[in-house]
């Protein structure tokens, strides 16, 4: 037990380091390459997000906000399609050996059902992106729903967290950090309803369109 408790410390102290390391870009000027390249890695395999950089840079220079956005955004979608590789090459083999031939086929259900969904609701909340790159890449999604569902959803969440701050500044700083992530996902899902209503409506649409007047009357 004390040996879980201390690799967890470890681990804890790692990454806080890495936190700092990272958030210490806002002030210098090479802060927005380094977005780009967070952004990046932290779509495959890194373990920070681009927005503990991306709030401090569109703060320190709101005039650039939108074009911090479009930086973190061009470096996720990149680092995303990296990870899909990664996970289309090599992901496939390394699930096989730890989980059943019968969980993966279920999983693989999942995603031919729910692609571009399952990659939109990623981009878009607080669940890791970097699982869904890579496990998208494992189980070869269609790739141009990949691309274009991660180019909607990582520009929608990133340019909305640079409108805010852009008309808000640092006051905002506080609710971005607590809430955005839970209103993100109260939006997918209010989407994802609003598409299920409007589907079944269609369908209902459809179907009395098709009844014969004798059934109409």
């Amino acid at each position: 037990m004390e040996t879980i408790k201390h690799w967890f410390e470890a681990l804890k102290g790692a990454l806080l380091e890495l936190l700092h390391w990272v958030e210490g870009f806002a002030d210098s000027p090479s802060g927005a390459t380094a977005l780009f390249f967070i952004a990046f890695a932290e779509s495959s395999f890194f373990p920070i997000p681009p927005d503990v950089l991306l709030i401090p840079l569109c703060i320190g220079d709101p005039s650039r906000a939108f074009l911090f956005a479009g930086l973190c955004s061009a470096g996720s979608v990149l680092g995303g399609v990296a990870g899909y590789g990664i996970g289309r090459w090599g992901g496939r083999p390394l699930l096989q050996k730890l989980f059943k031939a019968e969980r993966l086929e279920s999983v693989e259900r999942y995603f031919d059902r729910y692609n571009a969904w399952a990659i939109g609701i990623a981009g878009l909340t607080p669940i890791p992106y970097k699982v869904f790159t890579l496990s998208g890449g494992a189980f070869a999604i269609n790739f141009r729903v990949f691309l274009v569902a991660s180019i909607l959803a990582r520009s929608l969440r990133f340019f909305a967290l640079a409108t805010l701050l852009y008309f808000f500044g640092e006051p905002i700083r506080e609710f971005i950090e607590n809430y955005l992530d839970w209103l993100s996902l109260a939006f997918v899902v209010l989407l994802i309803a609003g598409f299920v209503f409007a589907g079944g409506g269609l369908r209902r649409a459809s179907r009395d369109s098709e009844a014969s007047p004798e059934e109409q009357s």
